[in-house]
């Protein structure tokens, strides 16, 4: 493994299940980069997205996504990582970047019932989920060197998948 493994993908589409899963397989340590804002942050996202606002929150994640690149391992990124230029040249350049893509409706399924999810806290959350993906798809493209449709396979095939792809690419050089 010559650099780390980076999952980018709408909230809700898995990176954190197939990212733990994944790790597991390639015997790499796990991080969500979410869970290390939680804990520098001393308080949920949510709670501080409502008190600092999004643009300090993003301020935060991006020196968090800056330092979790540069480590070997498998890293499940924030759905909003990829809004900021700096952090798709950072996942690009430093990690094996992996685009969990899902569906508005799809999302929509796994995360209706979520009310940790601070983008999410509307009157109509499909609607939001559409507006997000309309204007996140093309950045997740951008920032990803393959891109994996969560839509029908199982967690162990989507995991099959990934670890077949970072064979094709030479990335899993050192993995057996």
């Amino acid at each position: 493994m010559t650099r780390s493994i980076a999952l980018v993908g709408m909230p809700g589409s898995g990176k954190s299940t197939v990212g733990k899963v994944l790790a597991r397989r390639l015997g790499l340590p796990f991080t969500d980069s979410d869970h290390v804002l939680e804990q520098r942050m001393g308080c949920p996202i949510r709670t501080y997205f409502e008190q600092q606002g999004e643009e300090r929150f993003r301020d935060l994640e991006q020196a968090v996504i800056a330092e979790l690149s540069m480590s070997k391992g498998v890293l499940a990124t924030g759905g909003g990582a990829v809004l900021r230029e700096a952090n798709r040249q950072q996942l690009h350049a430093h990690a094996y970047v992996i685009y969990l893509r899902s569906s508005p409706d799809q999302v929509f399924q796994r995360v209706r019932n979520d009310r940790k999810r601070p983008l999410l806290q509307v009157d109509d959350p499909l609607a939001r989920l559409k507006a997000l993906h309309a204007q996140r798809d093309p950045l997740y493209r951008e920032t990803a060197h393959f891109t994996v449709e969560t839509g029908r396979p199982s967690l162990q095939t989507l995991v099959n998948m990934i670890v077949m792809q970072l064979e094709l690419s030479g990335e899993a050089g050192v993995m057996t």
